[in-house]
């Protein structure tokens, strides 16, 4: 008996297609008709995943992003009145506009080139946790009323979800049956990084026509966004310096640069290119010494460049500073930290401000030192 994907395609479509109510009469029976139903004996208990749902939109809100598109981030855009989920991937050569992934949330519909987040890539808004690494879509900034900032994946998810792409791009088949509704824990490029997705697409698969679906929603978006973006986002990353000769493509070094490096445009938080950090203890920094153990830190092999390369200050707290401390401290300067520990114990932030940011530090009886990077 083949499996009932969820939501319906009805529902989704209603959602996607503009002049469409939201959810329509025919769409609300379908979901009606499809939705699973309750045993005396063995009830849906909803009480749990709505608690989980409300414990992570608090700890999303509670991050409060600010407004700053940057590689990896994920933002939510009100277009034709429906609410869609962007990853951003880079910034386009020669203006202002972006690159990104479709971001989605109907899991049950995944296929092999879908990426869902983990709970190591939380805080992110849970109607996001899908990308669509072979849905991309191309945009402007836009102001904080329309798009906001709803989570960000680390360096290293976002490369692993570029290499996804790849794979997508260059027809690499892939030693999974197609299975609808079915996920699991797959490698990609040979092992370099381990992601979560569904499986691929067969000639008559259903899921031809969700994809179809964001396929048309992402051409719309990349259509409707105008060229030039409002003169109050005009604070946005410095153009992408040239491109070595020998390194943008081909070999595992040059595939490296670019699923981390978004084809040499690259934030400061790529520094740490290839660190996975596993965390065992939630308080990192407190009263640890600064050289970590093998139990919480595995590294891939991968070459990467020195961690405080792209950062404006490195600071060292001191002994007991809780993790809560630290964060307080540092949103209330808005830094961010772009790589770190070292072997040194010192932290890599990025600073609106240098000179502010050092003084609010050096004041700070939290912080053991700071100085340039």
């Amino acid at each position: 008996m083949p499996i009932e994907l969820w939501p319906p395609l009805s529902v989704i479509q209603s959602h996607l297609e503009p002049g469409r109510n939201p959810l329509s009469a025919e769409a609300a029976t379908a979901a009606e008709a499809a939705r699973p139903t309750s045993q005396p004996d063995g009830a849906i208990d909803l009480q749990l995943p709505l608690a989980e749902l409300a414990r992570r939109r608090q700890v999303l809100a509670a991050r409060n992003f600010n407004a700053r598109w940057e590689p990896g981030r994920i933002v939510s855009l009100l277009h034709e009145g429906r609410l869609l989920g962007v990853l951003l991937d880079k910034k386009l050569p020669g203006g202002n506009r972006w690159q990104g992934f479709m971001a989605a949330s109907e899991a049950d519909w995944a296929g092999a080139h879908d990426v869902l987040l983990e709970p190591a890539d939380e805080p992110f808004e849970p109607l996001f946790g899908l990308i669509q690494a072979w849905n991309t879509v191309s945009l402007a900034p836009m102001a904080q009323q329309v798009a906001r900032v709803q989570g960000e994946v680390s360096a290293t998810r976002l490369a692993a979800i570029r290499a996804v792409r790849d794979e997508q791009v260059n027809g690499v088949a892939l030693p999974i049956e197609p299975e609808p509704g079915h996920i699991a824990l797959r490698s990609v490029s040979g092992g370099d990084f381990s992601v979560l997705s569904g499986t691929p697409l067969s000639h008559d698969d259903v899921r031809m026509q969700y994809q179809q679906l964001y396929r048309d929603a992402a051409a719309r978006l990349s259509a409707s966004v105008p060229a030039t973006p409002p003169a109050a986002l005009a604070q946005q990353a410095p153009p992408a310096p040239p491109v070595s000769a020998g390194t943008s493509d081909g070999g595992m070094l040059g595939r490296l640069r670019r699923w981390f490096g978004a084809d040499a445009w690259a934030r400061p938080a790529l520094a740490m290119l290839a660190l996975v950090v596993v965390v065992q203890n939630v308080a990192l920094w407190s009263g640890r010494d600064a050289a970590q153990s093998e139990d919480d830190v595995h590294f891939r092999s991968v070459p990467v460049e020195p961690a405080g390369a792209s950062a404006d200050l490195g600071v060292i707290w001191k002994r007991g500073v809780t993790v809560q401390q630290s964060i307080e401290l540092l949103r209330s300067i808005d830094a961010d930290v772009v790589a770190g520990p070292d072997e040194k114990g010192t932290w890599y932030l990025r600073v609106p401000d240098v000179s502010e940011s050092t003084s609010a530090l050096s004041a700070s009886p939290l912080v053991a030192s700071v100085g340039p990077p």
